[in-house]
């Protein structure tokens, strides 16, 4: 199982270039490699009954995103564009989560209330991420901000049942700290729902206490304190779209 998040560079906008279509794009083709591809180890599915080998390849998420990133540059469609990206590979026999993440969108996985891991952001410098971005040579200058999927930090970990993982753009993690995750999700975990519902209502919850915190100028956020940090003025959230992706673990005896 494979997901992922990606998060078009705004800044376009201001040349009259919609931001969404570099991510969209960076995603479909992520999805047309790992489909065809298996997760990692072993290379049978355990999901059949015979010991057949898989079709397809293993393919890391870094080479995915290495993957996609060429379809990008290829993609007519597309002429210009940036964005973050972020794949996540799930190994339903071993338990193996293997991540990649370029940019400030991420990751956290929650265990037993917990967290065990917040992916950092990667950044030039305050709110400039790392981006893949297709630039025409005549758009190009010395600022030009040109990473690569090479430039991905890796992770990976053997997760358990009852472990959620979380993936989102920065419009999230820009306007709720890790301890809102974890609030939020041990209230959603309580109900008595089908796994598949309870993912998409932790992701639905999530997403919408992100859009209620980017307006409020009363409450802290992580933006707010990234900004004092960096010797800027900012109060309460920042408006962003918001992208949630979830899956919750479970061992099957």
């Amino acid at each position: 199982m494979s997901l992922g998040v990606a998060d078009g560079v705004g800044g376009w906008s201001n040349m009259g270039i919609d931001p969404a279509m570099f991510s969209q794009a960076l995603m479909f083709h992520a999805h047309r490699y790992s489909k065809g591809a298996w997760a990692g180890e072993p290379e049978t599915d355990p999901t059949q009954d015979l010991d057949e080998p898989v079709e397809g390849w293993e393919l890391t998420p870094q080479e995915c995103i290495d993957l996609a990133y060429g379809g990008v540059l290829r993609e007519k469609a597309v002429t210009c564009g940036s964005s973050t990206a972020c794949v996540i590979n799930l190994n339903a026999s071993s338990g193996l989560l293997r991540a990649a993440n370029l940019g400030d969108s991420g990751f956290s996985i929650i265990r037993s209330a917990s967290l065990l891991h917040v992916q950092p952001p990667q950044t030039h410098y305050f709110n400039c991420p790392k981006q893949l971005s297709k630039i025409p040579d005549v758009m190009k200058w010395d600022g030009s901000i040109v990473d690569h999927p090479r430039d991905a930090d890796v992770y990976s970990v053997n997760l358990q049942g009852g472990d959620i993982v979380i993936a989102y753009t920065d419009g999230l993690s820009d306007n709720l700290f890790p301890k809102d995750l974890l609030s939020i999700s041990a209230l959603v975990m309580r109900a008595n729902s089908p796994p598949d519902e309870l993912a998409q209502t932790l992701a639905d919850r999530l997403v919408l206490y992100a859009s209620q915190c980017m307006w409020d100028k009363k409450r802290p956020s992580p933006f707010e304190l990234g900004c004092v940090a960096s010797g800027q003025y900012w109060r309460g959230g920042k408006v962003d779209d918001v992208t949630v992706v979830v899956a919750l673990v479970s061992e099957d005896a």
